[in-house]
C-alpha cells in the first residue's frame, strides 16, 4: 500500500537569512504542508483525527540537509506514509523542481493519544486502518 502526496512550494524571503539561504526550521513547516496533503488523500487529517476521539502528536522528527534551499527556488515535497500499526510514520524528500536533484530527506512520528482520556495508544487506532483500507496488520 503507497499513500503519497506531493506539494510543490517556492522559498519565499521570510524564510531566508542574510545569505538567501532558507533557515533550517523552516524545512519543518515544509514537512507538515506535505504531511496534510498526504493525510487529505485517506480523509483523516488533523479535524478528522480529533473528530473520530483522537490527537496525533509529533513524538519524533529527524532532517538531513543535503544541499540547502535558496530564496525563490521552486521546490517539491513528497511525503509517503511508511508506517502505520503502532505508530504513524511519514517519510519526506525535498527535490528540486528544475533539475529533481535531492535536497533533504526526513521522517516524521506521531502517536495516537485518545482525547477523552489523554493516554496514549500503544496500538494506532481501528480507523486509521479503516482509512488507510488495511484489513490485516
Amino acid at each position: 500500500m503507497d499513500v503519497v502526496a506531493s506539494v510543490e512550494l517556492e522559498v519565499p524571503f521570510h524564510d531566508v537569512d542574510m545569505m538567501n539561504i532558507c533557515w533550517h526550521g523552516h524545512y519543518i513547516k515544509y514537512f507538515e504542508i506535505a504531511r496534510c496533503a498526504v493525510l487529505d488523500k485517506i480523509d483523516y487529517n488533523y479535524i478528522q483525527m480529533s473528530e473520530s476521539g483522537y490527537v496525533w502528536p509529533v513524538i519524533d522528527i529527524r532532517v538531513r540537509y543535503a544541499q540547502p534551499l535558496r530564496f525563490g527556488q521552486r521546490f517539491k515535497v513528497t511525503a509517503k506514509i511508511v508506517e502505520w500499526e503502532n505508530r504513524l510514520k511519514i517519510d519526506y524528500l525535498i527535490t528540486d523542481l528544475a533539475s529533481n536533484k535531492r535536497l533533504t530527506k526526513g521522517y516524521s512520528v506521531q502517536v495516537a493519544v485518545a482525547v477523552e482520556s489523554q493516554e496514549m495508544q500503544f496500538a494506532s487506532p481501528e480507523i486509521l486502518m479503516t482509512k488507510l483500507g488495511v484489513t490485516e496488520i
